[in-house]
């Protein structure tokens, strides 16, 4: 998955609106005009797309933290810097802050997605990656996970590409 897919399928999934979207990229000390936004939420195929980078990813992911839970006191001020390498695990774990889900609202989610998920499948989707029991997220369970989360919101089932 790209993370302009990401960012759309989140955008749609949460019903953010665009100026919305410019005030949580900013919450993470990132301005982006809503014109460059329009670009990211555009398809590869269609006229003037550009692509969401790792680090703007994270900028977004981190201001969705704070939109959702606000700042937290022992940061406030300071910004947290963008990693370079985003994963799909990465990209599970914000979203999971950011929604303040618990086990029970993570595997009631991937139910409404129809995938079967136990606890330990995913617990190993959040431990370190070294770990023996680290398992990798997918594009194809983050897709679901986007899926289930439309359709926890939006109380529809999204549209398939």
């Amino acid at each position: 998955m790209t993370n302009n897919d990401i960012l759309r399928r989140l955008r749609y999934a949460l019903d953010i609106s665009n100026p919305a979207m410019v005030e949580i990229f900013k919450l993470s000390g990132c301005n982006i005009e809503q014109p460059t936004l329009i670009k990211f939420l555009k398809k590869e195929d269609e006229e003037d797309y550009i692509e969401c980078s790792n680090p703007l990813m994270t900028f977004f992911l981190d201001g969705l933290i704070v939109h959702k839970r606000g700042r937290r006191d022992s940061t406030a001020g300071s910004v947290a810097k963008p990693v370079a390498e985003l994963t799909n695990n990465t990209i599970l774990k914000k979203l999971r802050i950011a929604l303040d889900f618990k086990e029970d609202d993570m595997i009631a989610i991937m139910k409404l997605a129809d995938i079967p998920l136990s606890k330990s499948e995913l617990s190993a989707l959040f431990r370190n990656k070294g770990h023996k029991n680290f398992k990798e997220c997918g594009d194809q369970f983050l897709r679901n996970f986007l899926k289930g989360l439309t359709i926890r919101c939006r109380n529809t089932k999204p549209e398939e590409d």
